[in-house]
């Protein structure tokens, strides 16, 4: 009997999460031709026969007893499950692992025009933050200090966001949809550990994080993976109370693993004069110097 292998595995577990998710219905297959089900996701034959492949073929896959999945079959199936960029580029990433690296990652440093950026941000009231791999928050203005947390004052291995959000109460009162934060945050690092699924850190991260805390458990077994570029997000600040804040992720510089995350709020919202409000406190309380919370921006 073919035995699942190792690199082959990470796909076929989310192949099987991705199908169990997915209704008949949503999947757009007649009422009539269901019969009685004892899942509510697809069957692999009804995935197989959505994608135009065989089932012997689909199970193989599923079963982590191929790695002859072709850029076609990918798209195929990404279709018939109806998976979104991030997921759909995902697919394809655990389908073509790297190989695995010989020598440690270099740490990521933050290119000095990024930390002019930080402080060009401060200055116009606007709260921002740079996370690295494995969601290490590798830079941030004080404004994004005061809004979230001054990451600067932890220990360098505690500055990173996944630890924040399921590790520490206070995030629990900070964001007013905590679930769903962690939910996508769990699924952020879900996705870096398909690009880099060598790093020893990230391992240890995903490790620490899943014996600490039964949220991340749950979320981190959804095998979902989640993918930022614009949205809002809720807070329930302890100075400023309830703002809603916009938010754009950009890649700053060379290194495709650095993400700038923007803040804004509406104009002439509440939500604009509480981060006002926070802005002008966060001013009163800065030290002479710069207003950009500057360390050594990198992380090992």
């Amino acid at each position: 009997m073919d035995r699942e292998h190792p690199t082959s595995a990470p796909m076929a577990e989310f192949l099987r999460s991705a199908r169990s998710r997915l209704t008949p219905e949503e999947a757009g297959l007649d009422a009539p031709s269901l019969g009685r089900r004892r899942v509510s996701g697809l069957r692999r034959e009804e995935l197989a026969r959505l994608a135009g492949v065989s089932v012997d073929y689909y199970t193989r896959l599923e079963q982590g007893r191929s790695r002859s999945a072709s850029a076609e079959v990918l798209d195929a199936l990404a279709t018939a499950l109806h998976l979104d960029d991030a997921e759909r580029s995902h697919l394809h990433t655990l389908a073509r692992p790297q190989p695995a690296r010989r020598r440690r990652p270099r740490p990521q440093r933050v290119h000095r025009a990024t930390w002019d950026l930080l402080d060009t941000l401060q200055q116009t009231g606007r709260p921002a933050f740079v996370l690295g791999r494995r969601l290490d928050v590798l830079a941030h203005n004080q404004l994004a200090g005061r809004l979230i947390t001054d990451f600067r004052a932890l220990p360098a291995a505690e500055r990173n966001q996944a630890r924040f959000v399921f590790l520490d109460p206070h995030a629990r009162e900070l964001y007013r949809d905590w679930p769903r934060v962690a939910a996508d945050t769990a699924a952020m690092l879900r996705l870096d550990a398909g690009r880099h699924p060598d790093d020893p850190a990230l391992g240890a991260l995903v490790g620490d994080l899943s014996i600490r805390s039964k949220e991340f458990r749950r979320f981190w077994s959804d095998n979902k993976v989640h993918q930022r570029t614009t949205g809002t997000k809720d807070y329930h600040h302890p100075l400023v109370g309830d703002l809603t804040v916009t938010y754009q992720a950009l890649t700053p510089g060379d290194d495709p693993d650095q993400i700038l995350f923007v803040y804004g709020t509406e104009p002439g919202s509440p939500s604009e004069t509480s981060l006002r409000l926070l802005a002008h406190w966060s001013r009163a309380a800065a030290d002479t110097g710069s207003v950009t919370a500057r360390g050594p921006g990198a992380h090992d």
